[in-house]
């Protein structure tokens, strides 16, 4: 069995932090070694981190103001085996977690790039109709249609290298431009969907909002899917008053028109939120005004990192290109 060192990178974190490290704690298969990159933590992480080291194979390296990809880059520096696992705060893991996305590594043609999996562990119904709304169900996992999260990903050493590591240029998405950058290097990726990791949902409005706020910047600060931003705007800026102009001089069109749109906006969550049966009737008003509210924190987000990515975007296409990591 090879060994294999899980990492993950954090900043006051010391309310979600404590479910993961007891459910690392707990694995059918142990981590041979923990390495967690603290990026200057203030509220007790650190006293929290030192108390588990006594438990679980922990070593803690305290970086000042590392964003996330520096974290992740200095701690699988740091590790000592060539397998690394990434995960984060805030999640609690299945006990067959780590065994099950480790096992490929052990087959004859092994992967470069294993994909686990996560799922939402909502509290209250604000929280299950956020998960509904935003988190994709296991069916639409595969490739092409389910970016890898560092929540839930193994790869070897080789991998990583290969590609520069993670992009330390970039605030958000980070992971998202790992993924890119090792699909187009040719990596070999499996996805492994009971590799699960539990996942809660925002707990506020404004906390999701701040979040997708941040994803989309992160998306202008790599110049990412430029064609789907801008569907939103076109979207919410012409097509709905065109459509609320149609529905004016001819009502049964626009209503026509409308009922598509709701469909194909709405319809993947709604399917959701049904197979779940949670909350049946309640959730149903809220999963719209989180989807629409969520597209407006997008649409905000992502102008606002678009300079820093056109500054930046000769680094990021050498980097998705496959080319050396380079200091911005």
């Amino acid at each position: 069995m090879r060994p294999v060192t899980v990492v993950l990178t954090i900043l006051n974190e010391a309310e979600s932090l404590i479910l993961l490290l007891e459910s690392l704690a707990q694995q059918s298969r142990l981590p041979d070694e923990i390495v967690v990159v603290d990026g200057g933590s203030t509220d007790g992480t650190i006293a929290l981190l030192q108390g588990f080291s006594t438990v679980i194979p922990l070593r803690l390296i305290v970086e000042e103001g590392a964003n996330i990809s520096r974290g992740r880059n200095l701690a699988i520096e740091a590790a000592r085996h060539d397998l690394i696992v990434t995960t984060d705060a805030g999640v609690r893991l299945a006990p067959e977690w780590l065994a099950r996305l480790t096992s490929p590594f052990e087959q004859p043609d092994p992967p470069d790039f294993v994909s686990g999996f996560f799922l939402p562990d909502p509290q209250g119904l604000w929280e299950h109709a956020l998960a509904m709304t935003t988190l994709p169900a296991v069916e639409e996992m595969g490739r092409g249609r389910f970016l890898p999260s560092a929540r839930s990903a193994a790869f070897t050493r080789q991998a990583w290298a290969r590609v520069g590591g993670y992009p330390e240029w970039m605030r958000w998405s980070e992971d998202v431009l790992f993924d890119l950058a090792l699909m187009n290097s040719g990596a070999k990726i499996v996805y492994e969907p009971e590799a699960v990791v539990w996942f809660r949902p925002r707990s506020t409005w404004r906390g999701f909002l701040k979040q997708y706020r941040n994803y989309a910047y992160g998306d202008g600060q790599g110049l990412l899917w430029p064609k789907r931003h801008l569907s939103r705007y076109l979207t919410y800026f012409m097509a709905l008053p065109l459509g609320l102009a149609l529905l004016k001089r001819r009502p049964a069109l626009g209503l026509a028109l409308f009922a598509a749109s709701a469909l194909a906006m709405f319809g993947t969550p709604l399917k959701r939120h049904w197979r779940r049966g949670a909350y049946r009737w309640r959730a149903l008003p809220l999963i719209p005004l989180i989807r629409i509210s969520g597209d407006l924190a997008k649409m905000w987000g992502f102008p606002q990192a678009l300079a820093y990515g056109w500054r930046h975007r000769r680094q990021t296409r050498a980097y998705l290109e496959g080319a050396e990591r380079q200091d911005p």
